[in-house]
């Protein structure tokens, strides 16, 4: 075998990874010493990547995300099918946000709310699933008020024991129907917020 095929086989070991550059480099040496001549050999140049001339070469378009000249949200930039998915997820977990009361005191009020508020200016759909939220949660609210007294006398305990059931059932109901796209007015709820 020649001082070229050598060569040839180290330099394709080195670019696979196989050999570091330092065990290239030794190896070569090693065949210096051994008498072949590689001061002469010059490597070959990479062979071009075949390319089908039917169609021309395209370069992906990659925005950097540090460009001044980006004005725009990442979400600006959703498909408007990426969009819908978003807006469902958001609209889902705001109406089960309001199992959050169950986990911190109050949270069943105040994530709901929060979350409405904050995301309503980006996604303009989100803001009926909010208001039917929030019309829920102050219906809800007034009938603890009103039935946790009338329970004492006996008349509230079935409306009561009613309330909690459809506190349950209702925020799960409209996250499956926002999950759907499909915006769900809780039944029995009185418009507060319109």
């Amino acid at each position: 075998m020649t001082a070229a095929e050598e060569l040839d086989k180290l330099k394709k070991l080195r670019d696979d990874g196989t050999i570091t550059d330092e065990q290239y480099e030794r190896a070569r040496a090693k065949l210096e010493e051994e008498g072949m001549p590689v001061a002469d050999y010059v490597e070959p140049e990479p062979a071009p990547p075949a390319r089908d001339d039917a169609r021309p070469e395209r370069k992906p378009r990659r925005r950097n995300r540090d460009d001044d000249d980006d004005d725009g949200d990442y979400e600006d930039r959703l498909s408007p099918r990426a969009r819908r998915k978003k807006v469902r997820e958001l609209s889902m977990f705001l109406h089960l946000s309001l199992f959050a009361g169950h986990i911190v005191p109050f949270g069943g009020i105040i994530v709901p709310i929060v979350l409405w508020q904050t995301q309503k200016e980006k996604y303009p759909e989100l803001d009926v699933h909010g208001k039917n939220a929030v019309n829920w949660i102050i219906t809800s609210v007034l009938g603890f008020c009103l039935f946790v007294p009338l329970s004492f006398v006996f008349v509230g305990i079935p409306f009561l024991i009613a309330l909690v059931i459809l506190n349950v059932v209702f925020p799960i109901l409209a996250a499956i129907k926002a999950n759907e796209g499909v915006v769900w007015k809780y039944p029995l709820a009185i418009t507060f917020v319109k």
